[in-house]
């Protein structure tokens, strides 16, 4: 078993084709399950007054993924054997995205909108949910608007919706809360930039599913805000989790072959040396 760890390319895509690609290169050669964009029309996600009042807000229309992106990225997550997946933020992203990606994802902040949940449910689809900033209420009420729709298989992320997360205001335990009143299965999305907080939530919490945000080289558009790790950090934390799942073993205790021939080189019983004695006679003239 490994961690189903989710690329979140974001807005670090630079609206250029080639790039894009890249992430999805980058994300597959260093281990990584799926890769995870977002479909956003700027007028459709933000109301107008904030949209005139808020320039900085208003210029993230240059952060907005071509529509026409979509068949190529899916084609090269298929070739390189990875899943694509995509956040729609407006009602016609989810038919949008249909054809193309293996789950749907809905952020933290999109997590009240009944009728976007419904609309991903209902094309039977997986989906993976934040749930950051969000209360037990809240969580449940998305998780049965949901299940009421169809959707078979829902795995729920807990996160810290600040960007970066300071690593003491992870709170790993409240995985298992959800876990526990939710039933489903949770994981936990990454803004803290932190390797132990990664290793923490999967060792001590079981979160089977890790979603991170990626850079390729610290020139996209989010990653001055400090949420987002580069390939060469990612990729060892990626590699020492999975390492770490497979030293489990089988809970059998007892030799395994890579101990095997040091069992002879235990103390004899007899006298309190080592090695055992039928051992020692192979060194006597």
């Amino acid at each position: 078993m490994t961690v189903n760890f989710i690329a979140e390319v974001s807005s670090n895509h630079s609206r250029n084709l080639k790039r894009s690609i890249e992430f999805i290169n980058v994300a597959a050669d260093i281990g990584c399950e799926s890769v995870k964009f977002q479909l956003f029309k700027i007028e459709s996600l933000f109301a107008p007054e904030i949209l005139k009042h808020r320039k900085d807000i208003a210029q993230r229309k240059k952060w907005e993924l071509p529509e026409d992106f979509l068949e190529p990225l899916s084609n090269q997550c298929k070739k390189r054997s990875i899943k694509f997946s995509c956040t729609p933020f407006y009602i016609e992203a989810v038919e949008t995205l249909l054809p193309y990606v293996d789950f749907y994802k809905i952020a933290s902040y999109e997590l009240l909108w009944d009728e976007l949940l419904a609309e991903c449910a209902q094309t039977g689809k997986p989906m993976i949910v934040s749930t950051g900033m969000a209360t037990i209420n809240e969580i449940q009420h998305a998780v049965d608007v949901i299940k009421a729709n169809g959707c078979k298989k829902l795995t729920l992320l807990h996160c810290t919706s600040a960007y970066p997360t300071p690593y003491k205001d992870a709170n790993l335990s409240a995985i298992q809360t959800i876990r526990d009143f939710s039933g489903c299965e949770v994981g936990w999305s990454d803004h803290t930039v932190n390797s132990g907080v990664i290793h923490r939530s999967v060792h001590r919490w079981g979160a089977k599913v890790v979603e991170f945000h990626l850079d390729l080289e610290g020139k996209g558009a989010e990653y001055d805000s400090g949420h987002c790790w580069l390939p060469d950090q990612i990729s060892q934390v990626i590699e020492q989790v999975n390492n770490a799942i497979q030293s489990d073993g089988n809970s059998v205790k007892g030799p395994i072959p890579s101990e095997i021939q040091e069992r002879l080189w235990r103390t004899d019983p007899s006298d309190g040396l080592r090695p055992f004695k039928s051992i020692r006679k192979t060194f006597t003239p």
